[in-house]
């Protein structure tokens, strides 16, 4: 273990002693070896051939094995390379503050405070309806286990809490929301919602990746939009978890803080760029709380009817974890 890790982990020790226990928020740290569908790194591409093979659907990959990227010097001669990386972990819960991939701890935020739920308030003091918070994690796995020497083909830096749905207004205010996400008007109808029936159907068994060209649809999931923590249709917690875990990524996307890389031929290969419509066959999620699916990894939109079965104990408290793993490619020298 490198000293970096042990800093890391020295850091989150520390994070815990100074949280706040609380009986509504559970979870457990990630492990890396139990926790992980290492599987799902698969499969490995040089140009359009299989190095390593996957029984999990891949986006397209380049044609040539062959890139050449600009620098300030002379041009630089690589490979096309392409694997799924894990690269972001994600807190869904219904208690604020409550960080379940940290270990299920509270945070203290003194006078900061949120109710615990969704809007409207219930006589029991809990909210009705289907609403959770958001958190979202940098999680460079790769880089930490220094899988690969290119760093250009992964994420790079320390693990680091990226986002709190708590501290941004828009999460809890359609109002708001509707200002990042002004398109949302378009397809808040029957016509357009019939039309993510068959995105629905595609991604169901996840042998398929979901369409990209319904950006306005989660496949099996619900509807994109709105970029916020409501969730209209819940069919399940776990359901709904995974929407808004999915919908965060596009929200992420919408406020350029995630770059990506694209899968054919594009000068991309050698820079990620940003895309403020998330290409959502590019992604992957696999559940790591409260109950670790460490067997399996899924493209975005599959069916989690498949698969929840025995993932939401009586204790879980409707608190969740997600590991996204996400398409990278990139010319590797």
């Amino acid at each position: 273990m490198t000293l970096k890790n042990i800093l890391i982990i020295i850091s989150a020790q520390c994070f815990i002693l100074s949280a706040n226990a609380d009986p509504l928020c559970t979870g457990h740290f990630v492990n890396p070896i139990s926790d992980i569908d290492w599987d799902a790194l698969f499969p490995i591409t040089i140009g359009s051939m299989n190095v390593v093979s996957s029984s999990l659907p891949d986006t397209a990959n380049p044609s040539s094995p062959i890139c050449l990227c600009p620098t300030h010097l002379v041009p630089r001669l690589g490979v096309t390379f392409g694997y799924w990386e894990p690269f972001a972990l994600s807190d869904v819960t219904r208690d604020p503050f409550c960080m379940v991939n940290l270990g299920g701890v509270k945070i203290d935020v003194g006078n900061l405070d949120h109710d615990i739920g969704a809007k409207t308030e219930s006589n029991a003091g809990y909210y009705n309806g289907s609403f959770y918070w958001v958190h979202w994690y940098k999680y460079p796995l790769i880089y930490w286990l220094e899988i690969l020497t290119d760093v250009g083909c992964m994420q790079t830096g320390d693990f680091d809490i990226g986002y709190f749905g708590e501290i941004d207004p828009s999460w809890n205010d359609d109002a708001l929301t509707f200002i990042q996400n002004p398109e949302a008007v378009l397809f808040g109808n029957p016509i357009t919602q019939l039309s993510c029936l068959a995105d629905a159907a595609k991604t169901t068994t996840g042998k398929t990746i979901a369409n990209d060209n319904l950006f306005w649809c989660m496949g099996a999931q619900g509807s994109s939009y709105p970029l916020d923590g409501d969730v209209s249709n819940q069919s399940s917690s776990i359901q709904a978890a995974l929407l808004l875990t999915e919908r965060m990524d596009f929200k992420l996307h919408r406020e350029l803080l995630i770059e990506d890389s694209v899968s054919q031929n594009s000068p991309a290969l050698c820079n990620s760029h940003f895309d403020p419509i998330m290409p959502k066959s590019r992604y992957r999620y696999q559940m790591v709380n409260t109950v670790p699916d460490g067997d399996q990894a899924y493209p975005f939109g599959t069916n989690t009817m498949i698969w929840e079965a025995g993932h939401t104990p009586p204790n879980s408290r409707d608190n969740f974890g997600f590991l996204i793993w996400r398409k990278r490619s990139c010319c590797m020298l």
